[in-house]
């Protein structure tokens, strides 16, 4: 009986440290997001009494061009922040952690770590300000391109519908990189570096080493910077606010600017919550198919 007693009390003090998390959880999250939902079967212009259309916005949203020209944009900003930072992020990782750092010192390899992860810590909109300064049509890299001679690739690399999301999508590589390596480097503190020693002596050379270690070393690390990085390029909005605002034409549109431009710009408040809400769905989707992965690839790992 004192047991089943303790037993309890351990259950009620463990409820009071989550409860703090639990309560903004709440009202951070689930309230608005359920708000959302219901505002989505809505005609509201955010003022007045909202009309129930039940699912008009969801038929609209269907046969809406823009938004899925939005999604497919999304997929562009998939391979600039997730499929693209990984892989050169593993490059740079193994590159720091078997050379660098082996040949130069910890010293050298930790400085070049921080250098790659400061876009990371810096704020969007003096990013934003810095590229809208380097990409305009007069702007710094247009000049270096004149100034070698290559004025046919000079281009308005925000202002032209074929090169705007191009550019943005490099904008996007390099705020992400740092991340991607800092995950990695983190990862491979908890390698022995005897096995490359061993790898080295036997004639593997640093491809080899790369890609029969580092690799496999990597795998949780590899499934946690891809959940993360594709959620983060599903939600991506700041970077698109700050430079192009979905122009020109569209052609940088994604879906949590859509809409945000449907509930500010448009004021179909209802439309925008639709947007928001299959936004918020395809996102839960891919988390749950990505740890679906990465459960599946743990069992086989065990067997």
């Amino acid at each position: 009986m004192a047991t089943f007693s303790r037993n309890r009390r351990d259950a009620a003090a463990w409820w009071l440290y989550l409860m703090p998390g639990l309560i903004g959880f709440l009202l951070v999250v689930a309230v608005p997001f359920a708000m959302n939902i219901g505002i989505s079967f809505t005609r509201w212009r955010g003022i007045g009494e909202p009309r129930y259309v039940g699912l008009a916005n969801y038929t609209r949203l269907l046969a809406d061009t823009a938004f899925w020209t939005s999604l497919e944009n999304t997929l562009f900003f998939v391979v600039a922040m997730a499929v693209v930072p990984t892989v050169i992020s593993l490059v740079l990782a193994s590159t720091l952690f078997d050379y660098v750092a082996n040949t130069f010192g910890q010293g050298l390899s930790s400085f070049f770590r921080a250098g790659f992860y400061l876009p990371q810590i810096l704020p969007v909109s003096a990013a934003g300000i810095l590229w809208g300064w380097i990409l305009n049509p007069h702007g710094v890299l247009n000049l270096i391109l004149g100034g070698l001679g290559m004025v046919g690739l000079q281009g308005n690399w925000l202002g032209d519908p074929g090169l705007a999301i191009y550019a943005l999508m490099a904008v996007m590589v390099w705020l992400q990189i740092g991340y991607s390596l800092v995950v990695f480097m983190s990862g491979l503190a908890r390698v022995d570096p005897s096995l490359y020693e061993a790898a080295e002596l036997d004639g593997a050379g640093s491809v080899q080493r790369f890609w029969y270690i580092t690799i496999p070393m990597l795998r949780p690390e590899i499934f946690v910077v891809g959940l993360t990085t594709t959620i983060a390029a599903l939600k991506v909005f700041a970077p698109v606010y700050v430079l192009t605002n979905g122009g020109p034409n569209f052609s940088t549109m994604v879906p949590s600017y859509y809409s945000y431009y449907q509930f500010f710009s448009t004021v179909r408040v209802g439309y925008g919550a639709a947007i928001a809400t299959a936004q918020t769905a395809i996102t839960v989707v891919l988390g749950l198919i990505f740890l679906w992965a990465q459960s599946r690839d743990e069992e086989e790992d065990m067997e």
